[in-house]
């Protein structure tokens, strides 16, 4: 099954400007949705039972970015197939046949949720597969697909880090406009996540914040959702390394019961590059100390 037959060809994608505006990345970690053949016939619910833990078209959101000077990265290939906004081996063992290696984390809370690298669930709940994997399957699609996006990743964010002496990665996703939970108030229109205010300079959600709001979208910082895998491990201030996390309200730009784009999508993509731009004006030495960029 890790032999994908040019269906997963290329698993990503990543689109570089000629000519860097600024050291800012644009990354949809959830929005792939080429399912692999054989994921679908193990799996025991539909495919439109699987795509709701789909990002849809947050890819296409900011896909023309690359054009105004900024690198965009997308993944290809499901989240419910791999989670690349997981540790490397955040797996369930009630999902496999087989030893699961020592040095897998099988006691986190994404992990206990059934939302671990190798999913166990669709964001609503349902479980995934009708029968129990084999061990190697889950490594071999860690090998084949989630190692080679996170190395391809690095190498984007040493690039900027070297030529700028710092980098700026927008970790983009998109959430259901109502949570599972009744308890949970109204979500607002975005919610940016910078891991509590360790995973980027405090002005970078304070732009955010202040160019979003002023065309008319409700904030919220952190809840319900910080920040993943990839806000934390890429996000080190400190080295000239910021990373935030944005949640896009799907009810903003889809129709989340027919998955369709709504009249408002083109509007969406027109705002998210008046941010790019604004995020490009902010002076980087304002960004607080940072490191020397690496020889």
């Amino acid at each position: 099954m890790t032999q994908f037959d040019g269906e997963l060809s290329p698993p990503f994608e990543i689109v570089e400007p000629q000519h860097w505006r600024a050291p800012i990345i644009f990354n949809s970690p959830h929005s792939g949705s080429v399912y692999p053949l054989e994921f679908l016939n193990a799996s025991r619910i539909d495919l439109a039972a699987l795509r709701r833990s789909e990002d849809s078209f947050m890819d296409e959101l900011i896909g023309g970015l690359s054009a105004q000077g900024f690198p965009t990265v997308r993944v290809n290939f499901p989240r419910s197939y791999v989670d690349v906004n997981r540790e490397p081996y955040e797996l369930d063992p009630r999902m496999f046949t087989g030893r699961l290696p020592s040095f897998a984390n099988t006691r986190s809370m994404r992990v206990a949720g059934g939302l671990g690298t190798i999913p166990r669930v669709v964001g609503d709940g349902q479980e995934i597969y009708r029968e129990r994997l084999s061990v190697d399957e889950a490594l071999g699609r860690i090998e084949a697909l989630y190692k080679p996006y996170h190395r391809a990743l690095r190498r984007l964010i040493n690039k900027a880090h070297q030529a700028f002496g710092t980098v700026i990665l927008v970790d983009c996703h998109s959430m259901p406009s109502v949570g599972v939970s009744r308890d949970e108030p109204r979500r607002p229109d975005i919610v940016i996540g910078d891991r509590y205010g360790t995973s980027c300079s405090s002005l970078l959600p304070d732009v955010v914040e202040q160019i979003m709001n002023g065309l008319g979208y409700s904030i919220g910082r952190n809840k319900p959702y910080a920040g993943g895998f990839i806000t934390e491990h890429y996000g080190n201030p400190a080295s000239g390394l910021h990373t935030v996390q944005l949640e896009l309200n799907r009810a903003i730009y889809m129709d989340e019961r027919r998955r369709e784009r709504s009249p408002r999508f083109a509007q969406v993509v027109t705002d998210f590059a008046t941010l790019a731009d604004a995020l490009a004006q902010v002076p980087l030495g304002d960004l607080g100390p940072f490191q020397a960029a690496a020889e």
